[in-house]
């Protein structure tokens, strides 16, 4: 038994999804998650000042005793697993190369779909990801930035976001594209509204599929938790009413409160 807890971070609010998958997977295990609200977005900064956050980050994780990192962040994982890997000695896995496995073994032809923000998209990292796995897979990529807005606003299940659903995808399901990864963290919250306009569908949630990945690593390296109900704690740098509401959503009203932290290495 190891009682250490699993970090998590991400650029902002959506990495919650993430936690919720992790906890519902494995529910003994202990969290801290911290998103970075103040410094959100992480799309639109150099890939330099991407990789300096994810260091102070798992830097301040790593001075909290966690047993494995997760980072949530899709613009985190392509700028800066790799690093964060190579200078640590626990495991550190991110969200691009579990999509990407998870649509290779489901997908039922070559084509597959990525939707996600303007950053992600251009680093192609799905693109690698998913032709380390398979070579001749026809990867159609999609930005669809508009949707982190919608997650903001708590607009989920509506006209609007069914339009935005159809003008963003409706040209990759033409060419045959059926197999589409959710390549951010907030668009999980937008899974009913897709397959309500598209349900041919198949979803790939990466907060499903890195929790897949995480239990079989602890179990794996023999360091999970067990006979004890794990405890969640929540940091952000700036608590907004946007990851107050998600907070609510995914762990109720009555959970623990989200902590303010700041991290910054320059100070």
């Amino acid at each position: 038994m190891d009682d250490r807890p699993i970090g998590i971070f991400d650029s902002g609010v959506g990495g919650l999804s993430v936690c919720k998958a992790i906890k519902d997977a494995m529910p003994d295990e202990h969290i801290i998650y911290f998103g970075d609200t103040n410094r959100f977005p992480y799309g639109t900064k150099a890939i330099e000042t991407v990789i300096r956050y994810s260091k102070e980050i798992t830097a301040y994780l790593i001075s909290k005793n966690v047993k494995m990192i997760v980072v949530a962040c899709n613009t985190a994982s392509a700028a800066a697993l790799d690093i964060l890997q190579k200078e640590n000695s626990i495991p550190v896995i991110g969200v691009i190369g579990a999509g990407a496995r998870a649509a290779c073994r489901k997908t039922s032809g070559n084509k597959i779909g990525v939707i996600a923000t303007r950053a992600t998209v251009a680093s192609e990292s799905y693109i690698k990801a998913i032709k380390e796995i398979l070579p001749d897979a026809e990867v159609i990529q999609q930005q669809a930035s508009v949707f982190v807005s919608l997650v903001e606003e708590g607009w989920t299940d509506d006209d609007i976001v069914r339009f935005a659903v159809k003008k963003y995808i409706n040209n990759m399901y033409a060419i045959g594209v059926r197999t589409l990864i959710l390549g951010c963290t907030h668009f999980p919250l937008l899974k009913k509204a897709i397959n309500d306009v598209f349900p041919e569908l198949s979803l790939i949630d990466t907060g499903e599929e890195i929790a897949l990945e995480v239990k079989k690593i602890l179990i794996k390296k023999n360091i999970e938790n067990s006979g004890t109900k794990g405890k969640i704690t929540l940091y952000a740098s700036d608590i907004t009413d946007t990851i107050e509401r998600l907070k609510d959503m995914f762990f109720g009203s009555d959970s623990n409160k989200i902590n303010k932290l700041i991290i910054d290495g320059d100070k």
